[in-house]
């Protein structure tokens, strides 16, 4: 039983000002396996406040001071790559195969991505006589997801330490465990106090008093669309920048081609990672209609080998997160089938075997139509659309026909028609027949799905001011 009751606020694990805590469910079991206090206004105006009195001294440090402590950070973060791997199986029920492979490891490619940056990046221009001068924003309010939980701790942390911010953070209080873990990692490593500050707790009681914060210059939001609404209205009346990486509803674009069978199965595959508890995961397939038969049979066939359960085992799925999710997804596939789509393999209750623990059945439905309920919102779970396509425009048409536009993916044996499809693709990010992996990349989305772009050198720029410096160079003597 985990009991993470203190916050890391100017250095120090204080106590809250409120003695108000939360039980931590574990989905696989549905058991109690953690508490953590629950934060209020006053303990993030005290986090508030130890980041504003930081700003100054942390603002004028050098590159190589910035470098070192990045190095430091990394370094802890490598020592306690057991430790975050257990904790994200535990507290959000990641199949410890992913957690090791992939849940822990983008975190430290975050922060390794964030060294080299740092090492080249120009924080001044000369133009002219005009000196541009990139300069910290000031104090940030971080507030964070449970799905990839490290992810997007450091993904914001990382260049925000780079860039000479100061920060507060709130993790998801349904997955909290990793973000404690990291900010251990953060005072082990020596950052110099205020500069990093934690306060665990609910989006009422913690997220609400810090993006409305009036000494917080900026907010990176990441989670649903609904909740960065919120968010950017509490944020409005001091007009500090808000930064939002939100929901999705990707399309997957599969060409009628010799790499057909082959593009189906890929898509299956990814979006049943993380139990389809991924934002940009590829919930629309778009496949010819004259080859929907084709499409299930290869579907069904690759569903067939995900094995669901333990995800202390060797199961490739482990649980979604939280029994209100369970719910959530258990809803919306009984709106598939009632819609009439064509259930290809899943549907409601949990797999057999599996009577504890919010277990979904990966499920997979065909002749989708873009009017249907599964076809527009956002299900956050291991369940699939596929829709069919009678031109390859009427694709494109399709794909874009959501009010999100995260992420797309295109699947194609000839690279020249998947790059002109992707062109025309609205979204932040489309892969080509599974490419991916690269951390300097930005990430982020159009429409409802965000503003911003996360990781690489475009993460810097969310954390900058600009200014101009006039008559900075003299100007050259007339002749």
């Amino acid at each position: 039983m985990r009991e993470y009751l203190k916050f890391y606020i100017n250095g120090e694990w204080v106590e809250p000002t409120e003695a108000k805590t939360l039980d931590v469910i574990n989905p696989a079991n549905e058991e109690v396996c953690g508490k953590i206090s629950l934060g209020n206004a006053t303990d993030v105006d005290k986090a508030v406040k130890a980041a504003r009195a930081a700003f100054p001294a942390w603002s004028q440090t050098t590159r190589e001071e910035r470098l070192e402590v990045l190095g430091r950070i990394l370094a802890e973060y490598q020592k306690r790559f057991g430790d975050l791997a257990t904790a994200v199986t535990e507290e959000m029920g990641a199949p410890a195969n992913l957690a090791q492979r992939a849940q822990v490891p983008i975190g430290m490619g975050h922060l390794a991505t964030a060294v080299e940056v740092l090492k080249t990046f120009k924080f001044e221009e000369d133009r002219g006589p005009t000196l541009i001068v990139k300069e910290p924003i000031g104090v940030c309010g971080f507030i964070t997801p449970w799905n990839w939980p490290l992810n997007q701790i450091v993904c914001k942390v990382a260049p925000a330490i780079a860039t000479g911010c100061t920060m507060v953070l709130k993790p998801s209080e349904v997955a909290p465990f990793s973000g404690h873990i990291f900010a251990e990692i953060m005072h082990a490593a020596g950052v110099p106090a205020g500069v990093f500050n934690m306060v665990q707790g609910d989006g009422l009681g913690v997220g609400v008093p810090l993006s409305s914060h009036p000494e917080v210059d900026m907010v990176s939001f990441t989670g649903s669309t609904r909740a960065g609404i919120e968010v950017a209205k509490n944020a409005a009346p001091t007009v500090k920048r808000v930064a939002q990486e939100l929901g999705g509803k990707s399309p997957n674009i599969v060409l009628d081609d010799g790499a057909f069978a082959k593009g189906v199965g890929r898509g299956v595959a990814t979006m049943m990672t993380n139990s389809g508890q991924s934002c940009n995961a590829p919930t629309r397939m778009l496949v010819p209609h004259t080859r929907m038969d084709e499409a299930i049979a290869v579907a069904r066939e690759a569903v067939s080998t995900v094995t669901v359960g333990d995800p202390n085992g060797n199961s490739q799925l482990g649980p979604v997160v939280s029994e209100v999710q369970f719910n959530k997804i258990q809803k919306l596939i009984q709106a598939g089938i009632d819609e009439g789509a064509t259930l290809v393999s899943g549907g409601v209750g949990r797999p057999d075997g599996l009577d504890k623990g919010y277990y979904v059945k990966p499920t997979i439905f065909a002749n989708v139509t873009s009017e249907m309920t599964i076809a527009k919102e956002e299900i956050f779970g291991p369940v699939l659309s596929i829709l069919g396509y009678e031109t390859l425009e009427q694709a494109i048409d399709v794909g874009n026909d959501t009010e999100y536009g995260l992420a797309a993916y295109v699947q194609a044996e000839d690279l020249s028609k998947a790059r002109d499809v992707a062109k025309k693709l609205r979204a932040g990010q489309v892969s080509i027949n599974g490419g991916g992996g690269d951390m300097m990349a930005p990430f982020g989305g159009y429409k409802m799905s965000g503003n911003g772009r996360e990781w690489g050198d475009f993460g810097f720029h969310e954390f900058l001011e600009t200014k101009a410096i006039l008559g900075y160079a003299p100007k050259p003597a007339a002749e």
